[in-house]
């Protein structure tokens, strides 16, 4: 049999994998985004308070902020589709539990928040293993495809989840969407099991403390410079400036004087910007490897939101929010894939885990200074300053690291300057 056979046939195997993971992940995040819209609303019925529905919205990511890198040390450990089949049979508990609760009318607010917690632990396991494990299956040169596919599911998933979940509370309250949610990580644990020949991708055994083995991402982070500085800027927007569901509802209701139709509007028009993001990666994936590319987007992105936050027209509103999605989601794939590119697979998972509490970790806190701002100062001077904040973290990264966007370091245009100096009077003897 000629070698081409083979290639082909692993080829057709990895897009088999693919496409079975790929519906699972339609299905079960759809029933996701049908239960992030039902938990807040329950506990806001159960309760009558903000705060109290924040921190079920904060309970959900601390497990990730706090343990991500054992969630990361664990899927370089052992085999990531039997971790996945653990997680997203795991993730069916908690919202079946919130389903016969609702149903029976028993509900209290200490269960729902116990089920957000429990969702979180389970998450601070499975992302960084279903991150890793999308490399796993296509390989490195189909990369960027399938994490902008990825996007797609989830973009799209968080326009038709919100929408299904707000007819059916309206019509029949909220257990139907746990009960929706529990039903669809049934597709995702099904799409595992039809998977074949994939490859055994773990860290070798060995005696090596736990706690060194925990930091090998963290160390390997900071001595690679691209890897560290493309970290620090995911950080430092999900900080600063991906505080939509903090303070669109206060655009909407204290700004643009829109109410509670123009707050989904903004939302949908994030939303169908970071789907149009995410589709113009998958069917040119060449642009998520371009450094210089994602430097534009994350400058447009700053200045989209700036533009929102000083915009009183609700259409201009409308459209520098899609722009804002479009970049968004243009600069976290590029990441996402240029990470898992450069990252050796032993440590994959670790490396993801700490994107991971970059990206959702520290989305909390930034929901915090941004309804702390928000409050003193409103919430135009909120967004503003968390986009010039965010700007100005990629700004010194550019100036101090410029390789992590695509940009020669000084130090190697020095040694080349140097070299061809002295090939030159090598030259001239």
């Amino acid at each position: 049999m000629s070698d081409a056979a083979p290639a082909q046939t692993l080829g057709a195997l990895r897009h088999r994998n693919y496409r079975l993971f790929f519906a699972g992940q339609i299905i079960s995040t759809v029933g996701t985004w049908m239960q992030s819209v039902a938990m807040p609303w329950l506990a806001l019925q159960l309760t009558h308070s903000g705060l109290l529905v924040g921190l079920v919205l904060a309970a959900q990511f601390v497990p990730i902020l706090v343990g991500s890198q054992l969630g990361g040390m664990v899927a370089d450990r052992f085999r990531k589709r039997s971790i996945l089949l653990i997680t997203q049979s795991a993730f069916t508990i908690p919202a079946f539990a919130l389903f016969a609760l609702t149903a029976s009318g028993q509900a209290h607010y200490w269960m729902v928040i116990s089920a957000a917690f429990a969702a979180g632990t389970i998450n601070l396991f499975d992302v960084p293993a279903r991150q890793a494990f999308i490399v796993e299956m296509v390989g490195k040169r189909d990369l960027t495809n399938a994490i902008a596919l990825n996007s797609a599911v989830f973009n799209g998933a968080a326009v038709v989840g919100p929408s299904v979940a707000g007819v059916l509370i309206a019509l029949v309250g909220v257990p139907l969407c746990f009960l929706a949610n529990s039903v669809s990580y049934l597709a995702a644990v099904t799409a595992l099991l039809l998977m074949r020949d994939l490859p055994d991708v773990v860290e070798e055994r060995h005696q090596q403390p736990f706690l060194s083995r925990l930091a090998q991402g963290a160390s390997y982070a900071r001595h690679e410079p691209v890897v560290g500085g493309l970290l620090v800027a995911v950080a430092s927007f999900s900080l600063f400036a991906m505080n939509r569901q903090t303070l669109m509802p206060l655009f909407a209701d204290q700004v643009l004087h829109t109410g509670a139709q123009g707050f989904g509007f903004l939302l949908g028009a994030m939303g169908m910007g970071a789907l149009a993001g995410a589709l113009t990666l998958a069917f040119t994936p060449r642009l998520g490897t371009d450094p210089r590319r994602q430097l534009w987007m994350a400058g447009i992105w700053v200045a989209s939101l700036l533009e929102f936050s000083i915009s009183r027209v609700f259409v201009i509103s409308l459209v520098t929010l899609f722009v804002a999605g479009y970049c968004q989601i243009s600069f976290l794939a590029t990441t996402n894939s240029r990470i898992q590119t450069i990252t050796p697979d032993h440590l994959r998972g670790r490396v993801m885990a700490l994107y991971v509490q970059a990206f959702a970790g520290v989305g909390p806190l930034g929901a915090t200074q941004a309804g702390l701002i928000a409050t003193l100062f409103g919430a135009p001077w909120a967004m503003a300053i968390g986009a010039i904040a965010a700007g100005a973290v990629v700004s010194v990264i550019w100036l101090v690291i410029p390789e992590v966007f695509g940009q020669p370091t000084r130090t190697s245009s020095i040694a080349a300057t140097a070299s061809a100096g002295t090939s030159q009077r090598s030259a001239r003897r």
